[in-house]
């Protein structure tokens, strides 16, 4: 990743150095088990435990002559043990090493972007309880709908939030198997009790069934739940950018003191950070695509996943918990204009009744549906050319003039009544 968007935690798991120890890890793991199984003398162990190590600089000096990552390390970490080290990589194969490692790494790497999304959620649902019965407009196709309330806007993102969570952990449990099956998953070298116990020691869960390689769709499963964690992430921020534009003005993500919006327009404050996060979503659906197409190789295996996964998943990592702390910091320094909110909701001159108005027509007039409707339109679309309020137009529409006191056609005008079931939906949040 590149250093821009790299989050540290994240970054620090996928350098070759602690790559490279990883991969020490499952090796010393290894030796372990075999120990313990009567396989390698523990003064043999003992030795390996002291004196395994390596430097990645040796490790690289090795692999330009032997071209194989694995071997190059291998014989690095051999180096430094001495006779001893005939007993690393028994009966192992490069990918009994590898898988194993980036299981390790992308189940840590999962556990930071869990954390990272209970944060932003923490935010969500600060602003969810603040503005629960603060009335708003509902907008459909970019359209004044309804009013309804900030709060549910917020709380319909906790619970997208949620079920992403959902998917995270589910695909976290998933990418945290291990396999010490060998060259095509028939331990012929080693034995089902050697590679559970190696995971054991690992945290890992041993994989059912394996060929050369862990199977591809859990890691193609992770990639989509990070991508689809990314349009919530988008849908968040696309959301704020349209709060925010001039004609609209309602809410504003955070800007600094000091902060510029353009370098020849001083007037300008854009929304710079949720258009990021917009963008960056489009990279975690690419890297999700390009994991479904690793899923299929030949036969046993081949490696042509190998040098997509190198590029494609520190970096959706990195980019997702890139794209949940920035959303954080956007919410919780979400400016809200209250009064252009409450301004807002009559910008049409009241048309946003206009369902609740046909309803009334229908049930207390009994008006034909194709009659309601023509009366509601009708007014509405002259509300709209101009010609007046939406409520004086019909209180002098002679369809309905005197079939009903005007007191309760305007009583029909009122925002309250769009958020009287707002508690019982936040009720069914509170075990959240």
């Amino acid at each position: 990743m590149i250093e821009r968007y790299a989050e540290r935690d994240v970054d620090a798991l996928w350098t070759e150095e602690n790559r490279l120890n990883v991969m020490l890890k499952v090796e010393l793991a290894a030796a372990r088990a075999w120990c313990e199984m009567g396989r390698v003398p523990e003064e043999a162990l003992l030795d390996i435990e002291a004196n395994a190590r390596f430097s990645v600089e040796r490790v690289h000096e090795i692999e330009r002559v032997t071209q194989h990552d694995v071997v190059a390390f291998v014989s690095a970490v051999a180096e430094n043990v001495g006779e001893n080290g005939r007993y690393l990589h028994l009966g192992m194969t490069s990918s009994d090493v590898l898988d194993t490692a980036s299981s390790i790494m992308l189940r840590d790497s999962m556990d930071i972007i869990l954390k990272a999304l209970d944060e932003l959620d923490g935010a969500v649902m600060s602003l969810a309880r603040r503005y629960k019965r603060r009335p708003c407009v509902g907008r459909t196709h970019g359209i004044h709908a309804e009013p309804m309330t900030l709060g549910l806007k917020f709380l319909n993102w906790h619970a997208e939030l949620q079920r992403d969570r959902e998917r995270l952990e589910l695909a976290k449990r998933h990418v945290s198997s291990g396999k010490i099956s060998g060259a095509v998953g028939t331990y012929a070298m080693s034995s089902p009790a050697l590679e559970a116990r190696v995971c054991e020691l690992l945290g890992l869960e041993p994989a059912r069934i394996s060929n050369q390689i862990l199977q591809r769709d859990r890691h193609a499963e992770m990639m989509n739940a990070l991508a689809v964690f990314g349009c919530t992430l988008e849908r968040m921020a696309l959301e704020v950018r349209n709060l925010q534009r001039t004609e609209v003005r309602e809410a504003f993500e955070p800007f600094g003191a000091g902060q510029k919006g353009s370098s020849a327009m001083p007037h300008k404050r854009n929304p710079i950070k949720c258009e990021r996060v917009c963008g960056m979503s489009r990279l975690l659906r690419g890297y999700a695509l390009t994991a479904m197409e690793n899923v299929a190789l030949w036969h046993e295996r081949d490696i042509s996943h190998s040098s997509a996964e190198r590029v494609i998943w520190p970096d959706a990592l990195n980019v997702a918990a890139f794209m949940a702390r920035s959303m954080t910091g956007i919410l919780t320094g979400l400016v809200v204009d209250e009064a252009r909110v409450r301004e807002d909701i009559d910008m049409t001159g009241g048309l946003v009744y206009s369902q609740r108005v046909l309803t009334f027509l229908l049930d207390e007039l009994n008006l034909s549906r194709e009659a309601a409707y023509a009366v509601v339109q009708e007014n509405a679309m002259r509300t709209a050319a101009g010609e007046g309020r939406f409520l004086d137009l019909l209180l002098r529409d002679g369809r309905i003039q005197g079939l009903v006191p005007p007191e309760r056609i305007k009583a029909l005008f009122e925002s309250d009544f769009y958020a009287r079931w707002v508690d019982d939906i936040f009720a069914r949040f509170d075990g959240d």
